[in-house]
Parts: C-alpha cells; sequence; structure tokens
C-alpha cells in the first residue's frame, strides 16, 4: 500500500468501518469482511479527509455536478462536491431503481460527477450513470472510496478510488463451512 492507502485503510479501521464476520452484500453475495461506511461517515473530519483525498486523485477532471446514489454515497458525494464547490444531487430507490425525486433534474450537456462509498459489483454506479445519460447530461467520472472489485467493476467513464481490497465473496449455496458456521448479518448498504 502505498501512503494515502494506508492513510485511508487506518481511517477505516479506526473507525470500525472495515468490520469482519458473515455479511450477505447488496449484491446477495457473502462475504467474511463487510464495509460499513456509515461508521466513516458519521466523523466529519475523516469524511473531509477522505474527500480531500478523493479530489486530489481527480487530476483536475472537470464537473459542475455531484450525483451519488443513496444511501451509500450520500455522506461523501456532498462532501465532494462542497470542497469542489459544485451543485449536489443524490438518486434514491422507487420501485426498486435509482431515479431522481424531489425535484431534482440534469441540464442537457451538465458534466457530471458519480461519487460512491463501495463498489463491489457497480450495480448503483451504473444506474446513476443511466440516469445522467437519459436526462441528457455527460457522465465525467466516477469517484470511490472502496474498489472492492479490485478494478474487476468496468465502466466507460474514468474511475478513481482511494483504496483497492478484494475479499473472496461467494453464493448463498457455495459458502465455505468457516463462514456458513458464522451468524449471518445483512448490515445494509
Amino acid at each position: 500500500m502505498d501512503a494515502i492507502q494506508q492513510e485511508v485503510h487506518d481511517i477505516f479501521i479506526r473507525t470500525k468501518a472495515l468490520i469482519e464476520g458473515h455479511f450477505v452484500l447488496r449484491s446477495g453475495l457473502h462475504s467474511a469482511h463487510y464495509f460499513q461506511c456509515a461508521q466513516v461517515c458519521q466523523c466529519l473530519p475523516e469524511v473531509e479527509r477522505l474527500a480531500q483525498l478523493l479530489l486530489a486523485k481527480l487530476n483536475g477532471l472537470r464537473f459542475q455536478t455531484v450525483l451519488a446514489p443513496a444511501m451509500g454515497g450520500l455522506v461523501i458525494g456532498q462532501e465532494v462536491a462542497r470542497q469542489a464547490q459544485a451543485r449536489y444531487l443524490f438518486a434514491e430507490k422507487e420501485n426498486n431503481a435509482l431515479v431522481l425525486r424531489r425535484g431534482f433534474t440534469l441540464a442537457p450537456g451538465e458534466r457530471v460527477l458519480v461519487v460512491e462509498d463501495v463498489v463491489t459489483r457497480g450495480g448503483r454506479v451504473q444506474e446513476c450513470l443511466e440516469i445522467i445519460r437519459r436526462a441528457g447530461g455527460v457522465p465525467v467520472g466516477i469517484a470511490m472510496l472502496v474498489d472492492r472489485s479490485a478494478g474487476m467493476a468496468k465502466f466507460d467513464v474514468p474511475v478513481c478510488s482511494l483504496l483497492e481490497m478484494s475479499f473472496p465473496t461467494y453464493p448463498a449455496d457455495q459458502l465455505p463451512e468457516w463462514l456458513a458456521q458464522r451468524p449471518v448479518e445483512k448490515p445494509g448498504s
């Protein structure tokens, strides 16, 4: 790990945002590790630092608006937007799909950065990209705190993450015995 990744990792450990047990991820896969970013997001000095680090990694990427998927991306998305002096929107579930609500709209050609906390497969990020395109906006990049896919989640816009960590995940019918013996938690996303 380089110095920035170590700093981010230390923040996650210190705030108990990286935990061990037996978890069902939003994807339905099971894992012995879980990033509960809500734990780090209650510590605003850490959120401020993480947003600073994300913005530095964007290397001057130009955007007018930040779009974050609810729930996970809400806090870090707002802080990235605040520091960048950009407009901030969030997408939320309606009929099991992410949508813009609350009167949020995007203008044709509006340059939008998607900000998320943790990406495992990238489903919510992909939904945000589709929302932007349907509205006529231009998705210019994706910024995430943790790329849990270790670069396997692919998108058609530039991506940056502060930390890449890939922990094994398992379908429910293929759990190793040591994991199956642990109590299952579904902590939420």
